[in-house]
């Protein structure tokens, strides 16, 4: 243990990352192996921990790779994670393997974002669902929150936007709480304060033809959109990349919408090619 007579900069910002994830000093400790008094003398700026220390305590937080990177300049060493071009030499495999995924996937809708929700890729069948959606929400790039829930995107077509819509922002809700990225919370702001179309505007409740909605017969909240004028039901799913050593994979995810009932499976496979 190295004693220093100032504050690194460290202690303090791993106090931040530990009150955020509501962990005690001695449950942090035991999680990385090492003391209370360890980690109450390096959020002090009593010791100077290791850069081994750095990133195990910044793993045990869960800190976004980026902040990792912080982390570490912060203790006075070098940034351990990269940050690529996503269309630089270094991620042309990336590239591929992504492209094949949402070559694959279409007819049904998939897209790529990144941390901030902008659309780096996407298939035919996302483009089929912003069909109509004005130029100036579509970039470039887009931004699928924004593209969304803007009163002139997608929201007037979305049979369950209350739903729907509610869902978008817990989850943003829930990755701000992880991240510290005010361009998030920006976002955040902006498309929370959207107004919601009413019910006629969005052409009704529920239901292909403005009936009364019935109960979802679905295993998740569903995606009820007007396409064309078919209502489609879509569940999605994210995926992100395990143990990412650079930032930009980090900050990726794969989001693909899976047809949620049998007339939105015939409608997309019925698309001409």
């Amino acid at each position: 243990m190295t004693t220093v007579a100032t504050v690194t900069g460290v202690g303090a910002l791993l106090r931040e990352w530990r009150e955020r994830r509501r962990l005690s000093q001695l449950e942090l400790a035991l999680r990385a192996n090492s003391s209370a008094r360890h980690v109450s003398f390096v959020e002090t700026g009593r010791s100077r921990p290791s850069e081994e220390m750095v990133l195990r305590l910044a793993e045990h937080l869960d800190v976004p790779v980026r902040e990792r990177n912080a982390l570490l300049l912060a203790a006075g060493y070098a940034p351990r994670y990269t940050e690529s071009a996503l269309d630089g030499p270094e991620l042309g495999p990336l590239r591929e393997g992504v492209e094949r995924l949402l070559a694959g996937y279409d007819p049904y809708p998939a897209i790529v974002v990144d941390g901030s929700y902008a659309v780096l890729a996407a298939n035919r069948g996302a483009g089929l669902l912003l069909e109509g959606v004005p130029g100036h929400l579509l970039g470039p790039p887009p931004n699928a929150m924004r593209v969304t829930l803007h009163p002139e995107g997608l929201a007037p077509r979305i049979r369950n936007l209350p739903e729907w819509r509610g869902h978008l922002l817990a989850q943003m809700e829930r990755q701000i709480a992880l991240d510290r990225s005010e361009r998030l919370r920006a976002l955040y702001d902006e498309v929370a304060a959207y107004p919601v179309p009413d019910a006629d505007a969005r052409g009704g409740q529920d239901g292909d033809g403005g009936e009364e909605a019935a109960p979802y017969p679905y295993f998740a909240l569903p995606l009820r959109i007007e396409v064309r004028g078919r209502v489609l039901s879509f569940v999605s799913s994210i995926s992100t990349f395990n143990t990412p050593m650079d930032v930009t994979v980090a900050e990726l995810a794969i989001e693909t919408f899976l047809p949620a009932d049998a007339a939105t499976v015939d409608f997309l496979r019925a698309l001409p090619d």
